[in-house]
């Protein structure tokens, strides 16, 4: 009985998320994705591009290097993204600090897609705890979302290109983050990702050895599966479905499956845990199955917590008690 009513709050939470959302056109737009490259006019000719910057082991390495433009102003830091978008307001990072008055460790959270503010229960607990908590702002959301968008429609879309370019940049928008936390003195260094955040700090933690621990809540390893199955992307796989097939889709975003990176996740100076959702209809249980046997296939021991709920009444409690201690005992793990 009580799952049931689990289960249709989850439905009636993805309903409001549908509210005003459109379908919008499948659109290519290769040379947002790769830099350098020019426009081309087929699906084929995309997977390739995408097939060179997946065996590119820099795609996600930080063009700059520079440490200028850093602003702080009591909790908040802003600086320049390395990648340069259209959209003027998404060109600047923010990020909200949540001090423990200690530099013995820093953590950054990556929230989820469309998240309409910041997580100030989880900064405020952990920063009580040692933690300081840095709570970045990811491309198209909060103080960075395009004038007169509902929706941050543009970081994740059925344009091909806009979508692999806005999970590069809010990658390297997180490393250029963790590289000032590190020359702030913070000793260990450990990220947070939630749904669709939880992509881009897997990334994050498989390209930046300066990540010791990594939290993944409610993911998998194909972000192409995860859109064309999961319950919050009907109108983005309606546009997509069109126009390519879903093997065709799996390449052309084969640099943003974490699959691909299942070894670099798997090193041995990396903590992983990941939380599941046993009823999640957003990002499908078999999906994450997949993910987590490819990470055990490659030598990774994440410790794996699945829970009873959906995907939005992760939230809830007990689910959202569980988690958060769960995730005490990882960042507390060698102190």
């Amino acid at each position: 009985m009580f799952h049931s009513w689990l289960d249709r709050w989850d439905e009636r939470r993805a309903l409001r998320g549908e509210e005003g959302k459109k379908p919008t056109d499948f659109v290519l737009d290769a040379e947002r994705a790769f830099p350098g490259a020019k426009k081309i006019t087929s699906i084929e000719e995309f997977c390739a591009l995408a097939d060179q910057a997946l065996a590119d082991p820099a795609f996600f390495d930080e063009p700059s290097v520079s440490d200028q433009g850093f602003e702080r102003l009591d909790r908040w830091l802003k600086f320049p993204s390395d990648i340069s978008t259209d959209i003027e307001q998404n060109n600047v990072v923010s990020a909200k600090i949540t001090e423990s008055g200690s530099f013995d460790q820093a953590m950054v959270i990556f929230h989820h897609w469309n998240a309409s503010a910041r997580n100030r229960q989880i900064a405020n607990f952990f920063s009580q705890r040692g933690i300081t908590v840095v709570e970045i702002a990811m491309p198209y959301h909060f103080e960075r979302s395009r004038p007169g968008s509902v929706h941050a429609d543009y970081m994740l879309s059925p344009n091909l290109g806009r979508t692999i370019q806005s999970v590069r940049q809010a990658v390297l928008d997180g490393r250029k983050l963790i590289r000032w936390l590190k020359s702030q003195g913070y000793r260990e260094i450990s990220v947070l990702g939630m749904s669709l955040g939880s992509w881009v700090a897997g990334l994050v933690a498989a390209h930046d050895l300066a990540v010791s621990k990594a939290s993944l809540f409610l993911t998998a390893g194909s972000l192409a599966d995860m859109v064309w199955t999961g319950r919050a992307t009907r109108s983005i796989r309606y546009s997509l479905e069109r126009e390519i097939e879903l093997t065709d889709l799996r390449r052309a975003w084969g640099p943003l499956n974490l699959e691909n990176y299942a070894h670099s996740l798997a090193r041995p100076d990396l903590d992983l845990q990941v939380v599941l959702a046993k009823r999640d209809k957003v990002v499908l249980p078999e999906l994450s199955e997949k993910f987590m046997q490819r990470l055990k296939d490659a030598g990774a021991r994440p410790n794996i917590l699945e829970l009873n709920c959906g995907h939005y009444s992760l939230a809830m409690p007990p689910y959202i008690l569980l988690a958060g201690l769960s995730l005490k005992r990882l960042l507390r793990r060698g102190r």
